[in-house]
């Protein structure tokens, strides 16, 4: 199984006060509750794909952190990643770090990228019965302003229609999925909940 999450934070005790707001006691109270959380869902053999800004911490933080975390990690850089930076980071947890990539995912191609995409890769890619076959997977704005921008731009490009090769008039597709940490409860999800959890979000 797959799983993708973005914006994690862990030891950014700041978090708790000001822009997220997320209301731990503490930081370690904050780190606990995310490792649970990752636990109870993770297995061993299990992928997670991190989508950026995984850990204010250390080095040395980081490393015991990511001993306790299960699962298979991959590493998408965000601009607040520091410990990527340090010698004593032990990178061999990951499979692989990377600012951009692309992989399959049950027949669907994944666009993974801490920042936002707005016109990326196979975005007018649809399925016989006219699902997405690519979908854009981002973090980094978390639950802000910028993220109601991101959502009127798609609910924009939706509406705007362009002619297909055939000549039918067709609706851009716009498949762009903020897998912001605070929306799922600090899970880890598999892309079809995120799709799934992305689409009940906006319909509140």
């Amino acid at each position: 199984m797959r799983y993708y999450i973005a914006d994690c934070h862990f030891f950014h005790e700041a978090l708790n006060e000001k822009m997220d707001k997320r209301g731990f006691e503490s930081v370690q109270a904050m780190n606990e509750y995310m490792i649970e959380k990752w636990n109870q869902k993770v297995r061993r053999n299990d992928e997670v794909v991190i989508l950026g800004d995984f850990s204010w911490g250390n080095a040395e933080e980081t490393n015991d952190l990511l001993d306790r975390l299960h699962g298979k990690l991959y590493m998408i850089r965000g601009n607040h990643d520091y410990f990527l930076q340090k010698s004593d980071f032990r990178a061999e947890r990951f499979v692989w770090i990377k600012s951009y990539a692309e992989m399959q995912d049950n027949q669907r191609k994944v666009i993974l990228c801490h920042y936002p995409v707005m016109c990326y890769n196979g975005q007018y890619r649809l399925d016989r019965k006219g699902n997405p076959r690519t979908y854009m997977l981002y973090g980094h704005v978390h639950d802000t302003m910028d993220q109601r921008l991101l959502e009127q731009f798609q609910e924009i490009t939706k509406r705007t229609t362009v002619q297909s090769p055939d000549g039918e008039e067709r609706p851009i597709p716009s498949s762009m999925i903020n897998c912001f940490c605070m929306y799922s409860d600090y899970t880890p999800l598999t892309l079809d909940e995120w799709i799934a959890l992305d689409r009940e979000r906006r319909s509140i």
